[in-house]
């Protein structure tokens, strides 16, 4: 069980502090009270003590994630529970106890308890950003608000659902050209270690002289089977630290992301899927009656690239001054045309989140097409690079054999 440490004051008003092992936050603050203590603060101890090294559920969940589809599957659930008339604590301890992920289920324990102590549940959710980013948590604090939590909770499954759609189709689009890139290089590193020296040995027992080919192709099998190849083995890794450290600097984010924007064939499925995630989260926020400015901040977090994360930004600063989303959104020129005329549409109509959701089911359809656009396409490149590997191995093979039956000959 986890310990927590609380900061309490006894009958005579002493500050001092106590620790104590319970099962929830819930319980320990119990048994804190049950002890005549008043809690004024109450957290969940961190320290490295034998029994937390080795709490095997401490270490799963610390070492799993919350992804999209459990989160939408926890939304289904839980509006299903609400919407029944369950009340909201015992749903959650519900969906606890049936929760298979760890970290996830930790963390709805922790909410039912919150709620439990008379804390709101956007408030108990915003303690765990791992599980539940800004946008889950604005929208559900906008259906307490407003009095249609069920409601909300099946907007975002909806959204989460769309969300892990589109990241799918595009991982399916990566998963062929990734593979065969893979086995290519794997065939390549295998004929270049291991057959190539059989052969050169061969052809130096009979005395030919190499063709140029294959003599850079030697020297790059006896790289390979050198100690040196320890320096590429480094290399590769420490180009990736750099360029992850660069990519965390706003030059190097803004930097490569208008790079990403303006590669031929990835750069408008990039922008596409921009588009479409904007519109359907910017739309699903406003929908749910979530403040406008607010609804542009958690659509900028959340946008994956900093220069359309920017034009949000200034779409934002517009709307301050009294200013038009699709005006601001123009002048920087990320988005499509045709969303930004949509959009001004929907302003100009007051039917804001419809027309946004309308932009958002367009660009998923732009997005599936694409992908299935870029796959035909990647698909005999990646034919072509693989044939192209193997092929100046064996190249590099045979051009000795040419020349030793022109010698024979």
């Amino acid at each position: 069980m986890p310990t927590y440490v609380a900061r309490v004051r006894d009958a005579k008003g002493n500050a001092k502090r106590e620790k104590i092992v319970a099962d929830t936050l819930g319980d320990a603050r119990s048994a804190l009270r049950d002890q005549g203590l008043f809690v004024q603060e109450l957290k969940e101890s961190d320290g490295f003590s034998p029994a937390n090294i080795f709490d095997l559920s401490r270490i799963q969940a610390s070492m799993t994630s919350v992804t999209i589809k459990d989160k939408a599957v926890f939304s289904r659930q839980f509006a299903a529970l609400v919407n029944a008339g369950v009340a909201m604590v015992r749903g959650l301890g519900v969906l606890a106890e049936q929760c298979t992920n760890p970290k996830l289920k930790k963390a709805l324990m922790e909410i039912s308890s919150d709620v439990q102590q008379g804390t709101n549940l956007s408030d108990s959710m915003r303690k765990h950003p791992e599980c539940f980013d800004g946008l889950y948590t604005s929208m559900v604090q906008a259906g307490e608000v407003g009095g249609v939590l069920d409601e909300v909770l099946n907007r975002l499954a909806k959204l989460l659902e769309d969300v892990s759609r589109l990241q799918n189709q595009i991982k399916s689009a990566m998963a062929y050209p990734v593979v065969v890139g893979v086995l290519a290089t794997l065939i390549f590193l295998g004929m270049t270690i291991f057959l190539i020296p059989i052969f050169a040995g061969i052809f130096k027992e009979i005395g030919t002289e190499l063709p140029a080919f294959t003599q850079a192709m030697l020297s790059i099998s006896e790289f390979l089977r050198s100690p040196n190849v320890i320096i590429l083995v480094i290399l590769i890794p420490l180009v990736i630290f750099v360029y992850n450290q660069y990519y965390k600097t706003r030059v190097g984010r803004e930097t490569m992301d208008r790079f990403f924007l303006n590669m031929p064939l990835f750069g408008d499925l990039i922008q596409k899927t921009a588009t479409a995630r904007f519109c359907r989260t910017f739309g699903a926020l406003t929908r749910s009656g979530v403040p406008i400015l607010t609804c542009l901040e958690i659509v900028r977090d959340t946008s994956g690239n900093q220069i359309i994360a920017n034009a949000i930004d200034e779409a934002r600063k517009e709307i301050q001054t009294g200013g038009m989303i699709s005006i601001a959104l123009q002048k920087e020129q990320v988005f499509p045309p045709m969303a930004i005329q949509m959009i001004s549409i929907g302003e100009e109509t007051g039917e804001l989140d419809k027309m946004l959701m309308k932009v958002a089911d367009f660009y998923e359809d732009e997005v599936e097409q694409a992908v299935k656009a870029l796959t035909s396409i990647m698909e005999p490149i990646m034919i072509l690079f693989l044939g192209g590997m193997v092929g100046s191995i064996l190249l590099a093979m045979y051009l000795p054999m040419f020349k030793v039956f022109e010698t024979l000959g």
